[in-house]
């Protein structure tokens, strides 16, 4: 009577836990989404953050594209902007620089990248209100000079402390938070059980009518 053998499959060693398996480094190149910051492919109200690091200055409708994070992000969810000052040092160098190229001097480089346009902060928060964003957190930084040796950047340190306080919406760049509000949402925590208390002492109004036999 024959009879089946059971074969077992060779069952590769388990590697030792060891701090050289943690890796910091970005995730490979499959799992990264490339997309137009116009037309973001996720469903409607599923995330809960969307970060623009100079997003906005390279996309090529700036409206349309925060029209898009009001439209994936959840009611109280948060938008990260960051953001390169058109009324700055850096961009006075830049529209320089263009200026020289326009006139023939191709040799001239840029300080910055040539793509994009510089989205001001104002103009940023105004269009994120329209769209029914709260600003939560505005701030500018980075208020020395447009330079790039390293020396002279080190000198120039003192910019930054000055600039915050004496010309705080010069610096070179700017971060701008932003919650999604939306009308009707219902109301918890203290506000809520002090509205609470405001009706329970509020008169009551009675009336009486008189009974038949």
């Amino acid at each position: 009577m024959a009879t089946d053998e059971l074969v077992v499959p060779e069952l590769l060693p388990v590697p030792e836990p060891s701090d050289s398996l943690i890796s910091t480094q970005a995730l490979p190149m499959l799992s990264t989404l490339h997309c137009d910051p116009e037309a973001l492919p996720f469903p409607e109200q599923s995330l809960d953050l969307v970060l623009l690091p100079h997003t906005l200055e390279r996309a090529v409708d700036p409206h349309l594209a925060l029209a898009e994070v009001a439209r994936v992000l959840r009611p109280e969810g948060r938008v990260v902007i960051v953001g390169l000052n058109p009324t700055s040092a850096w961009a006075l160098r830049q529209r320089a620089g263009r200026m020289r190229q326009g006139m023939g001097l191709k040799r001239s480089p840029l300080f910055l990248p040539p793509e994009g346009e510089f989205i001001g902060y104002w103009r940023a928060r105004d269009w994120l209100r329209l769209l029914g964003f709260e600003i939560e957190h505005g701030q500018f930084g980075c208020w020395r000079l447009p330079v790039q040796s390293p020396t002279w950047l080190q000198r120039l340190a003192w910019m930054d402390r000055l600039g915050e306080h004496w010309w705080p919406v010069l610096g070179a760049s700017y971060i701008m938070v932003a919650v999604k509000r939306v009308p009707g949402m219902r109301l918890v925590g203290l506000k809520r059980r002090a509205l609470k208390g405001q009706r329970a002492a509020a008169p009551a109004v009675a009336g009486r009518r008189a009974l038949k036999e």
